[in-house]
Order: structure tokens, then C-alpha cells, then sequence
């Protein structure tokens, strides 16, 4: 028996094992089931065959599906250079859970081989008893890159970047800042983008790999630099820093601190992360529930439905909005029964024309596409849109109220679906740069409330339309 078998075999001594005749190995959508079985199992060459096989995102997915026991069998099947990759291909808290299974000395070898800025995210989020085991395992040098991580703000642009960074200094000809990568670039995270600083590490600008690369070696660095990159200050937002990424294409971007000194480098897969995290949040928020950490396949059924509870039971107190309008305009229902039929219609309409204003402003906020000082054009703007949108639904509405109640209700239903068409769009569009304008996420406020504020007035506009109409 091999030496990794062994150790599996050791781990699984308290379960009974149950030897399957074959693992399957057709899909990675069969990862979990064809290693979970190792937790129940001597037999490990299949499922060695199929980590083999597959790439570190596929294992790190299949990891992360897992319960603690069975991924940390599984990780320990990987050899100490797949599985640091394997590993860094892990959110925070999967990684947390791997560490816990580990013994002191891998434990060592893997939060020593991870790149600091990795290290310093994961401990960000552990609990203070694991924090302080990875860093009084850490060499001197990676514990100091490691402290001076942590110690920036959460969520901003210094707990993401390398600090691990080839800074060349101004006065350097082409073949000594060659020299200079090829003697300082082995413990670099990247050399692609290499910062020019002064005697005292202040940025004066970028050169890349490529020029140093393709002009001749007598050449000055001074010549080559681009004397105006983009930059970011390492206590700002990471979601900031990821954004100007994406919209000047850099692959990577400099990182200086209050006084202009480089720090590091946001790297394009770091800055994709830091998207990722806030897009999902955006997402989780826009639909009436609070982000939560880690694999979703892997989340308790309790764990889904306490982030999703207290936004479900303030929607439901807000909806009594909607309740009390019907409550007050009972009389009309009475004289005009067939409004009933159209109020589902009316709502639904409304609150879909509100969320998809609402939808459409944040991810605009998001982008750097719209400011809090476009107020009065996005009103302006989705007010329009909202009217066409209104006329487009009213001659349907028009259609079908005729067929099943007759023209007048018919002429009731078609008015009210351009007015609260209108309205709707105006609300959704408005409320995320109001919230952006009192520093609250306008994610929060997005979809789901626009939606329920927008059901109750649009209640209020068709009873009253039908007054006026109706002359009841």
C-alpha cells in the first residue's frame, strides 16, 4: 500500500468501509459522489485517477461541495505542488475548513506557500484561534508581508494586492533593470508590470516586461516609463481598484500609500475575485437576501433560509401597504367587481417595470456609467421609458379588459398600465442613487422594495382612475 493510501486508510479507520465496485468518472458534475466515497472506502486509485485528470478549479469546486471530513481526505491525496494550487483556488471559508483537518506540519507547508495577499484574506475572515496558528507557523519574512496585510481596512484595495513587487529604480539603463528581474523576480508574484520609483520607493511611473525586453540594453529605463499610470491608494475600495481595472484593461494595477510609496500590485485575478464578490452581493441583495460565504451547494438548508428570513418578514410587514389600500378602496371593488380581475395584472406589470429600472441603475452605479449627480436625468430618462412601456402594455390591456369586462373597465386598465408603467420606472430608477446619496447600498433598496412600494401606489392610481372614469 502506498504511502498516500495509507493515510487515507488511517483516516478512515472509524468507518465502516463499503468497497465499490466501480467509481464513476464520467463528469465533473459526479465529483462530489465519486470522492466522498473515499471517507468510506480503503480503495483510492480511481478517485487518484480522476484528481489526475482534472483541473484545480474542478477539484477546488468538487472540494468545496464536500462536508470537512471528506474534503480533507480528499485534499490530502494531492501532491504539496497541485495542492497550494488547488487550495488558492478555494474561498476563505472552504479554506478554513481544509487547514482544520491538517497536521501541524502540512498545516506549516501550506500557509507558507501561499501568496500573501491570499494568506492575509483568508485570515481575515478566520476565527482569532486560527489566525494565530498560521502566523506563529510562518517564516519571519512571509509573517511580516502577512501583518501588514491584515492591517488595512476590510474590503479595501491593501488586503488584495501583492506586496511581493519588482520596483525599478528611475536611474537604470535597460540591461541592469533586466539584471535587476531576473535577480529579484523569483520571489515576485508577477514582472509583467514594473513599477519606476525613486530613492525613496515614490512611484514615478510604469515600464512593462515587453519594452525592457524589446529595446536595446543601452537603452534608459527613464525613456520607456509612462510617467501618468493609473494607481490606487492601498486603503481604497478593492471594488474601486477592480472597476478601473476593467475599464482601462490593465492586467495589473499599482498600489502606493498615503505618500506615493509603492506598496504592491492588484493583479487581474484578484481584481476578477473582488468583482465576482461584489456582483454576487449585488445579486443576493437585489433579490431580498442577505450574501453569504462559501459553495452553494455546500450551505445548510437552515444556513439559506436564515439569510433569506429577514428580508422575506420586512417584505411582509411592507406589504400591508398593499393590504390597507385594498382595505380602503373596498367600496369601489363593490360597485366595479370585475376591477378585482385586473389588480394581479396591474401589480405584477408595475412591480416588473420597477425592478428593472431598479435592476438596471444599480449595475449602472456599479460601472462608473451613472452618478448620484445624474439624479434628474435618470428621472427624466426612465420616466420616459416607463410611459412607452406603459402605452405598449395599455393597447394589450386595452384588448383583453374589452373581452372579458367591457370597454369602460377596459379604458380603467389601460390608463392605469401607462401611469404606473411611468411611475414605477421613475421610482425604480430614482431610489438607488438616493440611497448612493445617504451612503446606504443601493442594492438593498433595489428589486424587492421598489417592487412593494410600487404594488401599494399602483393600487392607489387604478382605484382611483376608476373613480374618475367610472364616476363611482
Amino acid at each position: 500500500m502506498s504511502q498516500i493510501e495509507l493515510a487515507v486508510s488511517r483516516a478512515a479507520d472509524d468507518v465502516n468501509p463499503v468497497v465499490p465496485e466501480t467509481i464513476s468518472d464520467e463528469s465533473v458534475t459526479e465529483a462530489l459522489t465519486v470522492l466522498s466515497r473515499i471517507a468510506e472506502t480503503h480503495r483510492v486509485t480511481d478517485a487518484l485517477g480522476w484528481l489526475d485528470n482534472r483541473a484545480p478549479h474542478q477539484i477546488a469546486d468538487a472540494l468545496a461541495r464536500m462536508d470537512a471530513i471528506a474534503a480533507g481526505l480528499v485534499f490530502r491525496l494531492l501532491d504539496k505542488d497541485r495542492a497550494i494550487t488547488v487550495f488558492e483556488e478555494l474561498e476563505p471559508v472552504d479554506q478554513q475548513q481544509i487547514l482544520q483537518g491538517l497536521r501541524d506540519q502540512s498545516f506549516r507547508d501550506l500557509v507558507e506557500a501561499m501568496d500573501p495577499d491570499d494568506r492575509a484574506r483568508m485570515l481575515h475572515e478566520a476565527p482569532a484561534k486560527v489566525a494565530k496558528k498560521v502566523l506563529e507557523g510562518l517564516s519571519p519574512r512571509e509573517r511580516r508581508m502577512t501583518a501588514a496585510l491584515l492591517g488595512y481596512p476590510e474590503d479595501s484595495v491593501g488586503l488584495y494586492m501583492t506586496p511581493e513587487v519588482v520596483a525599478l529604480p528611475d536611474n537604470l539603463t535597460v540591461a541592469q533593470a533586466l539584471a535587476w528581474v531576473r535577480a529579484k523576480g523569483g520571489k515576485a508574484e508577477t514582472v509583467y508590470t514594473l513599477p519606476v520609483v525613486d530613492c525613496g520607493r515614490r512611484l514615478r511611473g510604469i515600464v512593462e516586461l515587453r519594452e525592457l525586453v524589446l529595446h536595446a540594453p543601452d537603452a534608459m529605463v527613464s525613456e520607456l516609463v509612462v510617467t501618468e499610470p493609473s494607481f490606487v491608494r492601498a486603503t481604497d475600495s478593492a471594488e474601486k481598484a477592480a472597476r478601473l481595472m476593467s475599464s482601462t484593461n490593465d492586467i495589473n494595477l499599482v498600489v502606493v500609500d498615503s505618500e506615493d510609496r509603492v506598496v504592491g500590485l492588484l493583479t487581474i485575478d484578484d481584481a476578477m475575485e473582488v468583482l465576482e464578490a461584489a456582483d454576487s452581493e449585488d445579486v443576493a441583495k437585489q433579490a431580498g437576501s442577505a450574501p453569504w460565504e462559501g459553495h452553494y451547494m455546500a450551505a445548510k438548508v437552515f444556513q439559506l433560509a436564515r439569510y433569506r428570513a429577514l428580508w422575506l418578514m420586512l417584505l411582509l410587514f411592507a406589504a400591508t401597504l398593499t393590504v390597507s389600500v385594498t382595505d380602503f378602496f373596498a367600496g369601489t371593488l363593490e360597485q366595479a367587481a370585475g376591477l378585482a380581475l385586473f389588480i394581479p395584472l396591474l401589480i405584477g406589470a408595475g412591480g416588473n417595470a420597477g425592478a428593472q429600472a431598479a435592476t438596471a441603475c444599480v449595475r449602472a452605479l456599479a460601472v462608473g456609467e451613472v452618478r448620484v449627480s445624474d439624479l434628474f436625468k435618470v428621472i427624466w430618462r426612465e420616466c420616459r421609458v416607463g410611459l412607452v412601456l406603459g402605452a405598449m402594455l395599455a393597447t394589450a390591456g386595452l384588448l383583453i379588459g374589452t373581452v372579458f369586462v367591457g370597454a369602460k373597465i377596459a379604458i380603467v386598465v389601460a390608463i392605469t398600465l401607462v401611469v404606473i408603467c411611468g411611475w414605477a420606472a421613475t421610482i425604480g430608477g430614482t431610489m438607488p442613487l438616493l440611497a448612493k446619496r445617504c451612503k446606504i447600498d443601493p442594492a438593498v433598496v433595489s428589486a424587492p422594495m421598489v417592487t412593494t412600494l410600487v404594488d401599494a401606489t399602483g393600487l392607489i392610481i387604478y382605484f382611483t382612475t376608476a373613480k374618475l372614469v367610472l364616476g363611482i
